[in-house]
């Protein structure tokens, strides 16, 4: 029976676990994890059959004799760590983490104003029960029972340590200490504990409180400025809508957090059917689809505000999520259609068609009739994300074509003439870069030519200076030689003069004598 109890300890062998995020269970691993962590050891303790001890002392006087028997099972303590894993575990898993968190603090309470009772029992128990007004008295058949002594235990233990007092005043020296041990602890115990509880309790009505203060500093500011009570009554309505809708909750501010894969995954999740009802949207590639997901942005609109007036320039296109929108004349009483949860309207101004005989201007009169919630695609978000999707923007301009040739708004001579230039212009651009890639090859093949004309000219260079070096080398080992020394031309030119100048003299002294 021990073992069928406690076998949720065996059963941690094969426990997983998480390796650079993958779950691993290959049972050798799970072993071996296990083995290695620090838990095996108090798991092993606390299984450990103690209640063997019952044979030699058996558990049938814990009303009589103290300590009880039951003291053999105190390695059933050493649980505590896997409770405490449990609870953090739960506290991560569960979506009322605060309401979790206030359970726990009282558990804890409980189990530690439990504790306090059992000691004051077994103080009670070595001092006598009996022997003075503090301690547990025995005397009557209704206090020999175990129910009777347990809970007037447990009711002296919890006036003690919330120090509310009321309890019997002791009477010896070991009473005082422990009453005042209690009271220390008491009071340190407790104080953390309404602390904690306090905090949680204010962290349940953050979201609330922080509205609140925006809202109170939104009234202080028309207050201010005296916008009239009309707009002021306006506000607080909007304000309230929006609590009662989505409790104030700030999307990009609570995403902010995720890594961008899951805050894309996550806004696929959400919004992903919401955009594959847009008739310009269906069958597109799911990349484009996921881009512009995450370009989506939620509006709220009061009731009797215009989404688009005729005549405004279109800038982005809105798909309704929630709430009734109508089509107005511009008399602004006239209801000409009535749009509901999935209509989309100006999807086709955002893909700025050439030929569009409203110049991608609204045509119509769109004003909420209630509170409404839309969403918005900007007309800069999608041509971004088109960039990287040529034939998606080539299908879905085809597909706006046929909305606006549907009702006529489509001039065919424009927009072919707008085409054909695109086309001569793709063809230019096309031939321009064939011509610069063919630049670019030549201009590699020269520079490939001038990098081996320069290595070869290096080595001719190289060999040359060695050759000259090897006879300098030559010349200065060879000793010296009157008959090899060659005469300078300077010399022999002097020597020359010199005896072509002797005979000139003697012939002048032969006149003068």
């Amino acid at each position: 029976l021990i073992c069928i109890t406690d076998s949720n300890k065996i059963i941690f062998l094969f426990a997983g676990y998480l390796e650079q995020g993958l779950l691993v269970t290959d049972p050798q691993k799970l072993r071996a994890h296990y083995l290695q962590s620090k838990s095996w050891r108090t798991d092993i303790l606390c299984v450990l059959p103690t209640d063997l001890a019952y044979i030699w002392w058996p558990p049938f006087e814990c009303d009589l004799t103290v300590p009880c028997p039951v003291i053999v099972r105190l390695n059933r303590l050493f649980k505590l760590p896997r409770l405490w894993e449990w609870f953090e575990r739960t506290e991560t898993d569960t979506n009322y983490p605060n309401v979790f968190r206030i359970c726990k603090v009282v558990l804890a309470i409980l189990v530690l104003i439990h504790w306090n009772a059992c000691l004051y029992f077994a103080i009670s128990y070595f001092i006598g029960f009996g022997s003075d007004n503090w301690v547990y008295n025995l005397n009557g058949t209704q206090n020999a029972s175990l129910t009777r002594q347990y809970i007037y235990s447990f009711y002296w233990s919890t006036l003690t340590l919330t120090t509310i007092g009321e309890t019997p005043v002791p009477e010896n020296d070991a009473e005082y200490l422990f009453v005042v041990a209690d009271f220390l602890a008491g009071v340190l115990i407790f104080a953390t504990i309404v602390g904690n509880i306090g905090s949680m309790i204010s962290n349940m009505n953050v979201a609330r409180v922080d509205f609140q203060n925006r809202m109170d500093g939104v009234k202080q500011y028309m207050a201010f400025r005296k916008v009239g009570r009309e707009l002021e009554a306006r506000v607080i309505r909007w304000f309230a809508y929006t609590w009662a809708e989505s409790g104030a909750l700030d999307e990009e501010r609570v995403l902010s957090a995720l890594p961008d894969k899951l805050k894309a995954e996550i806004a696929i999740r959400v919004h992903l059917d919401t955009l594959r009802k847009v008739r310009i949207f269906q069958d597109c590639e799911p990349g484009l689809l996921e881009a512009l997901v995450l370009k989506l942005r939620l509006q709220v609109f009061s009731p009797g505000d215009y989404i688009c007036r005729k005549g405004d320039v279109g800038k982005e296109m809105y798909i309704v999520k929630r709430g009734r929108l109508q089509v107005v004349a511009d008399d602004g009483y006239t209801v000409l259609a009535t749009l509901g949860a999935g209509s989309v309207f100006g999807e086709v101004s955002v893909l700025d068609i050439v030929g569009n005989r409203t110049g991608n201007r609204r045509t119509a009169n769109v004003r909420s009739l209630g509170y409404s919630d839309l969403f918005c695609l900007a007309k800069d978000d999608l041509l971004v994300a088109l960039a990287d999707y040529p034939e998606a923007r080539a299908t879905l301009t085809e597909r706006g074509c046929q909305l606006l040739r549907k009702d006529g708004l489509l001039d065919e001579d424009q927009f072919r003439n707008a085409k054909d230039t695109q086309e001569s212009m793709s063809d230019s651009i096309k031939k321009l870069e064939s011509t610069v890639e063919t630049l670019q090859i030549r201009l590699a093949r020269l520079l490939a030519e001038f990098t081996a004309s320069q290595a070869k000219i290096k080595q001719r260079l190289t060999k040359v200076e060695t050759k000259s070096e090897k006879e300098k080398e030559t010349a200065a080992s060879e000793p010296p030689s009157s008959e090899a020394l060659p005469v300078p031309q300077g010399r022999k030119r002097l020597r020359s003069f010199e005896v072509r100048r002797e005979p000139t003299a003697l012939s002048s002294r032969h006149k003068t004598m």
